[in-house]
């Protein structure tokens, strides 16, 4: 390291360049290597192949897994990739950055039996990669049934949904509010997640199966209403995800150094140069789910030297699971549990320090307790969740916030379907927003048959 890039590591304030280039290169290689082909054999061996499986059950796609493990065992990985696909065609995103750990490995029985799972998701990674490598298709596109749907969002609900369509033979209109495709993935998790541009390519090999075109900067609301919709297609799917972030609402919100940590991600994911980010030397990240630890990560890894994660109430609380929150520690990162934010100490308008205060439970309610603490920080990441902004104008019916939907995904409105982030049955899990694209692409495909 350099003398100029050590000086930078050690300085207050918000630099670029606290770490050289080849150091960020290796802070940002691929979280899970992949398995080779003799480890996939050695990893697929240990599985008991349960009638029944409990992971199948747990997996929110329901992808058959002990007969894909199988599969790979017996040295047919493309049939493997295929029978995943079948269920998931976000397979390969899905095995990357799905929280396995409390979904299907959690329930697999070696788990129970060793504490230590079958390797499902690297297992899943390591079929659907070849497949995506070799461009194998499996699915032909029923004859064209002359039917049009408008799906709004190219994130994981909207283009499984708009891949299961294609399949029926239906023509499918993806409507998408940026520049490019992904949604959650391209945009919304940590870089060293998923790398190589792999959203892109995921993007590229769904749509090669035809008959789905992408429009981007079209906003629904904005340059499309939910009216022009229904009147011009069939029918209408909705999978617009998140766009709205909650505010700290504390004093000096708009002091330069309070961040966030969406927008912090999703710059990340779309550089090419990621010590060209500036970060600042001590960082403090104020919410307790994936988006917190993936900020706070990634904060730790461009080179800052001292990095928390606040959270209001305790450890078994946090939307995060144990894997990421071990992950954070030993990236170096500090988590404080108990304290919430009060107030953002500024200095010439650049965020100088946050004062935080320690709470507890009493009768099952959050409150403060009266004493405060206080951390220095050059930036202070806001990542306490986001909002859905209702851009249909209130002609869907909402649930605590969220599109109103049945188990099929249909709304209030008939014609019109939704699923993913934006709904009141969804849980900001790629894995689930790809299961009910899925199905409410079923739906639409039944109710258009008549």
């Amino acid at each position: 390291m350099t003398d100029s890039v050590q000086a930078r590591r050690l300085q207050d304030g918000v630099v670029a360049e606290r770490i050289d280039a080849e150091t960020a290169k290796d802070n940002f290689t691929d979280l899970h290597p992949p398995l080779n082909h003799h480890e996939s054999l050695v990893a697929s061996d240990r599985c008991y192949f349960c009638y029944d499986a409990p992971c199948v059950t747990a997996c929110p796609t329901g992808i058959d897994i002990p007969l894909f493990i199988r599969e790979i065992s017996t040295g047919n990985t493309l049939g493997a990739a295929k029978t995943i696909f079948e269920q998931n065609i976000m397979g390969g995103m899905c095995a990357r950055v799905c929280p396995t750990e409390t979904l299907c490995e959690q329930a697999c029985v070696r788990e129970a039996a060793e504490g230590k799972p079958v390797q499902i998701g690297l297992l899943q990674r390591f079929a659907t990669d070849l497949a995506m490598k070799q461009e194998k298709q499996f699915f032909d596109r029923s004859p064209a049934t002359g039917k049009t749907i408008a799906v709004v969002g190219a994130g994981p609900s909207g283009l499984a949904c708009a891949h299961r369509l294609a399949i029926h033979g239906h023509d499918v209109t993806v409507f998408e509010s940026r520049k490019k495709p992904g949604g959650l993935n391209e945009f919304g998790i940590a870089a060293y997640k998923a790398v190589d541009q792999f959203a892109s390519h995921e993007v590229d090999y769904i749509t090669a199966i035809g008959g789905i075109d992408i429009e981007y900067d079209q906003a629904l609301g904005e340059d499309i209403t939910l009216d022009q919709l229904k009147s011009s297609y069939d029918a209408v799917f909705l999978g617009m995800g998140l766009s709205g972030v909650n505010a700290l609402g504390l004093n000096d919100d708009g002091a330069k150094g309070a961040v966030d940590a969406v927008d912090f991600i999703a710059t990340l994911r779309q550089t090419s140069e990621m010590n060209s980010i500036p970060i600042g030397r001590r960082i403090v990240v104020i919410g307790g789910g994936m988006t917190a630890i993936d900020a706070a990560v990634q904060a730790k890894l461009l080179g800052a030297e001292e990095v928390a994660i606040c959270y209001r109430r305790g450890q078994e609380h946090m939307n995060a699971s144990p894997f990421e929150q071990e992950l954070a520690t030993s990236k170096g990162v500090t988590i404080r549990h108990w304290v919430q934010p009060t107030k953002l100490m500024a200095n010439d308008g650049d965020v100088d320090a946050v004062e935080l205060e320690y709470t507890e439970l009493r009768d099952g309610k959050l409150v403060g307790t009266g004493t405060n603490l206080t951390l220095q920080a050059d930036q202070v990441f806001s990542a306490i969740g986001q909002t859905f902004e209702d851009a249909t104008n209130s002609k869907v019916e909402l649930n605590k916030g969220r599109i109103k939907t049945d188990k099929n995904g249909s709304t209030s409105i008939a014609g019109i379907w939704a699923g993913g982030d934006c709904t009141d049955t969804g849980d900001d899990l790629t894995v689930t927003a790809v299961a009910q694209g899925r199905d409410a692409a079923e739906a639409i495909n039944k109710a258009l048959a008549g």
